[in-house]
């Protein structure tokens, strides 16, 4: 299969498990263990074909102090964020109705989970994927980057959990910080300048003016120094870790 055919093929499947998400029926299978908002396992159920995702209703939001309510759009921010990108972090995502109202709908990631960061850290095989995400977050100002957040599945590593991204404020906290001083590889600032020369406007629209002009001000800044920032004082890991 030549590059154009895989890429033609891995689109059409995008597509596909999109329209999955947005069309089938929500059958929800409990709620996910850890979650601190209510985060439940559906099945959907689309053209007699059978899949599971992750349901994220805005009614089971806990209040925030420092962001507003609709957390879940900011999970399809992220997504959107990773497809301009051209990275493929994050698992497929829409906003839509369920049974529990409008909430986020993510494609779930049949993944390893004995594996983590800081299992995936041990293998150098994963530190691109690592290096992406951990630019990914620095653009997306990810406020909540547990080691639980990378998940190993279907053949790479994934990026979940999404909600806490994208203050106009800086905001972030991670684990990711074993590659501190260390040069933003030169594929990925080729990719974050292309989205400053061309922002992608259904991302921009689902956040606040200021914190539209935040996220493309961090992508100028990585496109300027393109280098990962070492670990600062006050609280810049999430609890837990993991």
């Amino acid at each position: 299969m030549s590059p154009l055919e895989r890429a033609q093929r891995t689109a059409h499947l995008i597509a596909l498990r999109l329209t999955a998400l947005r069309e089938g029926t929500l059958d929800l299978q409990g709620r996910m263990p850890w979650s601190s908002n209510n985060t439940f396992l559906a099945e959907v159920c689309h053209d007699a074909a059978r899949s599971l995702a992750v349901y994220k209703p805005g009614r089971g939001e806990r209040p925030l102090w420092d962001f507003p309510g609709g957390l879940y759009r900011r999970e399809l921010a992220a997504y959107l964020l990773s497809e301009a990108l051209g990275w493929g972090l994050v698992p497929e995502t829409v906003v839509r109705d369920g049974p529990l109202g409008e909430g986020s709908v993510q494609r779930f990631v049949d993944a390893d989970f004995s594996e983590h960061y800081f299992t995936l850290l041990d293998d150098e095989a994963h530190h691109p994927a690592l290096l992406a995400i951990g630019a990914f977050d620095l653009l997306a100002n990810n406020a909540d980057r547990k080691g639980g957040h990378c998940l190993l599945g279907e053949g790479q590593v994934w990026a979940i959990d999404h909600g806490l991204c994208f203050h106009a404020e800086p905001k972030l906290r991670t684990v990711i910080w074993d590659f501190g001083g260390r040069p933003i590889p030169e594929p990925l600032v080729v990719d974050v300048a292309r989205l400053v020369e061309s922002p992608p406007l259904d991302l921009l629209a689902l956040l606040d003016d200021d914190e539209a002009e935040a996220l493309l001000a961090r992508a100028r800044r990585v496109v300027s120094r393109p280098v990962f920032p070492a670990v600062g004082s006050g609280r810049p890991y999430p609890w837990p870790m993991v």
